[in-house]
């Protein structure tokens, strides 16, 4: 019913709003300092935030058509469900170079400045978005080859999703084991980097509080990576619950799983990210509160300083 339409469009749609409020005002507070725009890792926290904010609003929106079962044309919806593909392997790529650049700052702190450089974080940056467009692109490509050939009529009878989209075994395959393969390399990486900083917190020479930093930012990498991926199972859970529940439980039961797979991982980082570090901290409680004069956090604005974890 329309009652039920609002309430459930209320539900999804106002945390998604505040979360996107938060993680734009992050964003804008990341480029709004020199220091965060020439530091390698704010820079790489930018790219992550960039990718999640993407992947929350295409999500929302794809998320409300369905809801009012509005439907699209396939070309319209591949699109679609190619640029979110992009962003949250994109996603995926960046997680994966934040350990790294842990794992560098804690075991070869002399050499850090050297590798981790703001033309090297760029460029990383760089490949990251080209790799997974390709990757992508690729994938498309095989949909429109063996997919869109037979089929008669352009215009989709079921919500737009990866499963309603990448029909044949092939760009299916493709899908599964690109997905597959950025999880294994981010779990070895997690494994790998935290390891190695575990070995490297007995050495004597190691600051000792930065290498317990460092191993809690990695489980929450873990922990971030995994609940990222975990988003790539909602349109198959979607399918399984609407075959197999009434209409009501199945709507309540989707709009649960909606927030906590879909939307809840989007606004993660900034969470643990910009309110963990003290040197983004007080700029964006400040941003948060659209710098109002009367902001308990102006008094203490002093030029940031990068914090060395």
């Amino acid at each position: 019913g329309l009652l039920g339409l609002v309430l459930s469009s209320v539900v999804t749609t106002l945390p998604c709003c505040v979360f996107l409020y938060i993680n734009l005002a992050t964003l804008y507070t990341l480029r709004s300092k020199e220091v965060f725009r020439e530091t390698p890792r704010y820079l790489l926290l930018f790219n992550l935030l960039f990718a999640d904010t993407l992947q929350m609003a295409h999500s929302q929106s794809m998320f409300s058509l369905s809801l009012s079962r509005v439907t699209l044309a396939s070309p319209v919806c591949a699109i679609l469900v190619a640029l979110y593909s992009v962003s949250h392997r994109t996603s995926s790529v960046t997680l994966v170079l934040m350990c790294l650049e842990r794992y560098i700052a804690v075991c070869y702190p002399l050499r850090h400045s050297a590798i981790i450089t703001t033309r090297n974080t760029n460029l990383v940056i760089c490949i990251a978005w080209t790799f997974t467009s390709l990757n992508v692109m690729i994938q498309i490509i095989i949909m429109f080859k063996f997919s869109l050939e037979d089929q008669q009529n352009m215009q989709m009878t079921d919500y737009c999703g990866k499963e309603s989209v990448f029909v044949d075994p092939v760009s299916d395959l493709y899908n599964k084991a690109s997905t597959y393969f950025l999880f294994v390399l981010g779990g070895v990486t997690v494994t790998f980097t935290y390891t190695g900083i575990m070995v490297a917190a007995r050495s004597a020479s190691t600051d000792k509080a930065s290498a317990s930093k460092a191993r809690r930012t990695l489980l929450l990498h873990l922990l971030q990576m995994g609940l990222t991926m975990s988003s790539t199972i909602h349109n198959s859970l979607l399918i399984v619950i609407s075959k197999n529940l009434d209409r009501v439980p199945a709507v309540r039961l989707l709009i649960f799983l909606y927030v906590s797979i879909n939307v809840l991982p989007q606004c993660l980082s900034c969470l643990i990210y910009g309110l963990r570090d003290q040197t983004i901290r007080p700029f964006l409680m400040l941003n948060l509160s659209c710098q109002w004069r009367g902001s308990v956090f102006r008094p203490a604005m002093k030029q940031p300083r990068v914090l060395v974890t």
